[in-house]
């Protein structure tokens, strides 16, 4: 066997349906769309969602809450990410950005308390939980709270 041998297996590929070559070809004059009605013309078909006339989906179900578009997002970090500093130092939003712990896109900043800290730092945040001020503090360290 050669390579012009190789041909693909019978049924496996088929020819593309060419439109409007001419009565000949069974595909001629109105290029397989029928005759007149929406769907013939070019660009011609209802628009996504369109249910021919009945109350769409999108219009039919109800409205419900409401989105404030005022909302602050937080950057949230925990007691545990603090464990990668060392003692004493000084946290803020440049500090913990460099070392990869927050996006500063955001509002603003958030401790919480999940995990434990053994010694002090002091850092300043937006926001603190109270179970994380206190940690913190038993630690001997010191929130900021701006």
């Amino acid at each position: 066997m050669k390579i012009h041998d190789l041909s693909p297996s019978a049924g496996s590929r088929k020819k593309r349906k060419r439109v409007g070559i001419g009565p000949g070809s069974g595909h001629g004059k109105t290029s397989c769309r029928g005759h007149k009605g929406q769907k013939s013309r070019a660009g011609g078909g209802p628009r996504p969602g369109f249910e021919g006339g009945q109350m769409p989906l999108h219009r039919r179900l109800p409205k419900r809450g409401f989105t404030n578009i005022f909302k602050k997002k937080y950057d949230i970090i925990n007691i545990k990410d603090l464990i990668r500093f060392a003692p004493n130092s000084t946290l803020d939003t440049v500090s913990l950005e460099e070392a990869g712990i927050i996006n500063s896109k955001r509002d603003g900043i958030k401790l919480l308390g999940n995990g434990e800290i053994s010694f002090p730092v002091l850092i300043t945040v937006n926001k603190v939980s109270r179970a994380a001020k206190e940690k913190i503090l038993a630690a001997g360290g010191k929130v900021e709270v701006v």
